[in-house]
């Protein structure tokens, strides 16, 4: 048992103690402990970056390129192949400020979430835009979102001013889910500046509700999740908070208090933040059911008092009591992990679960969270991106939301230090039945390009592949192949785009045209998906639902989650591989609204089915 969690009941105020004893050293102390085997080093800054254990060495390939656009290899197994151009979306460009971000507004990026919204049965794609200062002044015109209908060949069509939902408002996080329950699913957009909630016409278009149901907020959400919290059948949304940004006293070193040790990095000058700058709350909002919700954050417990600096969130079931808890990965500061009482309320269980900090006790610079359960044990794990010049932590769940950071044992800890990740994704690629692992990567600072540190602007995925829960090797990145892409990527979703059982990933990124690895591992794998419709207590789109599915000697778990990777959305459907076998043993569905329902094995395999509520077909 960690020593964190040791103090599984005290009290939240008095488990921060200890994050300043000795071991438990806090970069907002001052000071930072390290991975193991490593020594305690001091921060070279308090930028974005203080939340790294150490300046480490640069790591070069043998071309002395920084690994993380390089390391590639001649041959290998492929399993990627970017097909961007020829789906047809390399027209669309993401935008995001200036090439120099002077700000952190203009580093972050912005979402992708899968969508299926015209209901034919394959999944289309909503890229979040960002904007300019001069967008948001009239000066020019601004940054539309996208939405690619898929057109079931490998391609796919901008749609998005037919359909009404090109924000043109400075975009982040993407939340997608059937609101209110009439089959149809909804698009909610987190913004610097006033969210929007797009209603499903069931015509192809939508309609921006924001203002009427009471979530436009105002001034800088990140990433947002639905999940039906207090189990009255109607998903509710809870929106993180970044920081708060004012334009009208933008954070420049040396103004309005703002630390020149807050705006470097390596001693370098850079754009200034999170820290030294203010935190944006959290929002919980609790659907009325009747197109309206009501703000129920301090009531409910997730109001982030203390301010941290929130990107990513998820409602899932980490207990496994029935009920969706909640996840917050923050920036630079320590995450929340929130368990739902059944009563309206969260219990705060941040650091007596061992989620606030990794294993040295330290906070991470928490981008994105990725959750599945890669032993098939039954059991979420949780996988978190951080930044460059620190590892990238997995929590193992020990049960009853008990948690171990095992990256170091795992052997994925030092591999990913000079990355700096964004998008992740418990991926299994091959259809083994095993959970594997995908990270999309970049830096938030240009000038990482101008010095020897190892680390560049634009960097390359990377993949994990699962050796049956006990380790995790690196899929190396062959030449020319998806894996060896170098993009400043942000947003990650992954789904199967093409209905042939393949997951592929689909990847916003900063500045440039969106990518879409389509996935062409040469395994002949069997898997099988499953749709979800909820019955009349259950959220219609059975969001918060958990499937159980026996096959291959293995029991695995998949849940269906709105939210996640880096404020992103992933396909609602659950997927299943199967390895070699052609059968399936059982399958177990627990509804949302508390059902267990059994369902017989299909009669074959290698394809998509529709499970609903109640109806054990």
């Amino acid at each position: 048992m960690s020593s964190v969690r040791r103090f599984r009941h005290l009290p939240h105020a008095l488990c921060a103690l200890f994050v300043f004893l000795p071991g438990f050293v806090s970069a907002q102390s001052g000071g930072m402990s390290t991975g193991p085997g490593q020594a305690e080093s001091k921060p070279a800054d308090g930028s974005q970056a203080a939340a790294a254990a150490a300046q480490h060495p640069p790591l070069l390939d043998s071309l002395k390129r920084p690994i993380t656009a390089g390391g590639f290899v001649s041959s290998g197994p492929v399993i990627f192949q970017d097909i961007s151009e020829k789906a047809g979306i390399t027209h669309w460009k993401h935008t995001m400020g200036t090439a120099d971000k002077q700000f952190i507004l203009e580093t972050d990026g912005s979402g992708v979430g899968l969508i299926d919204y015209d209901n034919d049965g394959w999944l289309d794609i909503y890229f979040v835009n960002g904007s300019t200062f001069k967008a948001l002044d009239g000066k020019e015109p601004s940054p539309h979102a996208a939405l690619f209908h898929n057109n079931h060949d490998g391609t796919f069509t901008d749609v998005a001013a037919k359909a009404g939902v090109t924000n043109d408002r400075w975009g982040f996080g993407v939340a997608i889910a059937d609101y209110d329950n009439d089959g149809w699913p909804d698009i909610f957009v987190a913004n610097y500046g006033k969210n929007r909630l797009y209603h499903n016409n069931h015509n192809g278009t939508f309609t921006d509700v924001g203002e009427k149901a009471g979530i436009t907020l105002g001034n800088w959400s990140a990433g947002a999740t639905w999940g039906d919290y207090d189990g009255d059948g109607r998903l509710d949304l809870f929106v993180a908070g970044y920081v708060h940004f004012d334009r009208a006293n933008p954070p420049v070193s040396g103004v309005d208090g703002v630390s020149l040790a807050f705006c470097s990095f390596r001693g370098e000058p850079v754009n200034c933040g999170p820290h030294g700058l203010k935190g944006e709350p959290d929002h919980l909002f609790h659907n009325n059911g009747d197109g309206t919700f009501t703000d129920v954050s301090e009531k409910a417990g997730v109001a982030d008092l203390p301010g941290y600096y929130g990107l990513t969130a998820v409602f899932v079931d980490i207990n496994n009591d029935g009920k969706p808890d909640l996840l917050v990965g923050n920036d630079s500061t320590p995450n929340y992990l929130y368990l739902n009482k059944g009563d309206g309320t969260f219990e705060d269980v941040s650091y007596a679960s061992g989620y606030a900090l990794n294993e040295a006790g330290r906070e991470t610079a928490t981008m994105g969270i990725a959750v599945g359960d890669f032993q098939n044990n039954g059991q979420l794990d949780i996988y978190n991106t951080t930044f460059s010049d620190d590892y990238k932590p997995l929590y193992r769940n020990e049960g009853d939301a008990n948690f171990t950071d095992i990256s170091y044992q795992l052997g994925i800890a030092e591999v990913s230090v000079p990355f700096l990740g964004w998008g992740d994704s418990f991926i299994d690629y091959d259809n083994d039945g095993w959970k594997d692992l995908l990270t999309v990567n970049g830096h938030v600072y240009p000038q990482v390009d101008q010095h020897p540190w190892g680390t560049t602007w634009a960097q390359r995925p990377m993949l994990f592949h699962n050796l049956e829960g006990k380790k995790f090797d690196v899929v190396p990145p062959v030449e020319g192949t998806g894996l060896a892409i170098v993009i400043p990527g942000r947003g990650l979703a992954v789904g199967d785009l093409f209905n042939d059982g393949k997951l592929a990933a689909i990847i916003n990124v900063e500045d440039q045209h969106p990518v879409i690895l389509r996935n062409v591992n040469a395994d002949h794998h069997h898997w099988l998906e499953l749709k979800l419709v909820g019955g009349p207590k259950s959220p219609r789109d059975a969001v918060g639902a958990t499937v159980y599915l026996t096959a291959n000697q293995m029991r695995q778990r998949a849940d269906v989650i709105s939210g996640g990777s880096y404020i992103s959305t992933s396909d609602p459907r659950a997927h299943f591989g199967l390895g070699d076998v052609t059968t399936v043993d059982s399958i177990e569905v627990h509804w949302p609204s508390g059902k267990v329902e059994k369902f017989p094995p299909p009669a074959a395999v290698d394809r998509i089915l529709t499970l609903t509520e109640g109806s054990g077909q």
